[in-house]
């Protein structure tokens, strides 16, 4: 639980800058949290009580910078608050601290495992995720958990978040016209949940096999003299 010694007057997210306008370094730290954003849209697509953020700025003192995750997830919070969205996400708004938060690794230094550890640590972040495709001998991911104030690496492939009800992993597919490792999530049992390309792909065969099979029985039909489309 944060303690906040902040002034009585507290400004909105709409009257705090929205950005740090400190660019990515590369594509993968938008595409890789875009992957796990959109699987998420299918599935939580009736829940309302989440937020998974990419490049939000986290607010939690308002003299101070935001801290800018490349994403984070919130749960217990509105996923929405009106057409406009949320421009940033105010703790003392919120009140609600983010259950995970990820970092990508990329050719220059962001200090994941210095300041940005310390802060995830100091603000209670449960779950802290650092993926790096640059790895040869260590592990590419990496999910932290905080035990007692301290982050503890979690072992396996995918990892189970079961604060969350999700597990997190990174294997080899294709999104957005790639084909690389990417992370998706997973069931408790370790199944892949399908990205929305693949859940379309999946439905696209579903049809071709059912009219397939409407194929076959009409032939059947028509053999013993029966004729399908008198069949209502």
């Amino acid at each position: 639980m944060l303690e906040y010694n902040l002034p009585k007057y507290l400004p909105s997210a709409d009257e705090l800058p929205d950005s740090d306008e400190t660019p990515v370094d590369n594509e993968l730290q938008e595409l890789i949290p875009g992957l796990l954003k959109s699987i998420l849209l299918i599935l939580w697509a009736e829940r309302m009580d989440w937020l998974f953020a990419i490049d939000m700025g986290i607010y939690l003192d308002p003299d101070e910078p935001p801290i800018v995750p490349d994403a984070f997830l919130s749960l217990g919070v509105e996923r929405v608050y009106d057409e406009e969205l949320r421009p940033s996400y105010v703790l003392w708004d919120e009140n609600v601290v983010p259950i995970l938060t990820i970092e990508i690794v990329s050719p220059n230094y962001r200090k994941e495992y210095t300041k940005k550890l310390a802060d995830y640590t100091a603000m209670g972040v449960l779950y802290y995720v650092i993926y790096s495709s640059r790895r040869r001998r260590e592990p590419r991911l990496e999910v932290h958990k905080l035990v007692n104030g301290q982050y503890q690496l979690q072992s396996g492939n995918p990892v189970y978040l079961p604060e969350i009800g999700l597990g997190i992993g990174c294997e080899r597919g294709n999104y957005s016209g790639v084909t690389r490792e990417w992370l998706y999530w997973y069931d408790e049992t370790g199944k892949r949940y399908l990205t929305p390309q693949e859940q379309i792909q999946q439905e696209a065969q579903r049809a071709q096999t059912e009219a397939q099979r409407a194929q076959l029985l009409a032939e059947k039909l028509r053999e013993l003299g029966v004729d399908p489309d008198s069949i209502s």
